[in-house]
């Protein structure tokens, strides 16, 4: 069972302050989220309890999408206490993403 939680306009601020999270910003049509979407999966598994893992669908919150001023898909945004402290655009290997979580 996936421990990512599917976030959009409505629920995002639930999680907006959250020690540590991860939000995977996509969208249904994107290819390269799809790439992605098993090493955000797997680190979601990997690293419960630790961080909150949130995937945000642009078609579905372009509020939250634009708050956070998403240009490309994917991208991957670190948190902490609620504030940005990386940026990871475009399919990356998951060794990159669990790097950025480690350095924050």
């Amino acid at each position: 069972m996936s421990e990512i939680i599917k976030m959009n306009d409505s629920n995002f601020a639930e999680y907006a302050n959250s020690e540590l999270m991860l939000l995977d910003f996509g969208a249904e049509w994107c290819v390269h989220c799809h790439t992605i979407a098993p090493f955000i999966d797997e680190i979601a598994s990997e690293m419960k309890g630790k961080l909150v893992v949130g995937q945000i669908d642009v078609d579905e919150a372009p509020m939250t999408a634009a708050y956070f001023r998403i240009r490309s898909l994917p991208t991957v945004l670190i948190l902490k206490n609620g504030k940005v402290v990386k940026t990871i655009i475009g399919a990356r290997p998951k060794r990159d993403f669990v790097k950025a979580i480690e350095e924050a």
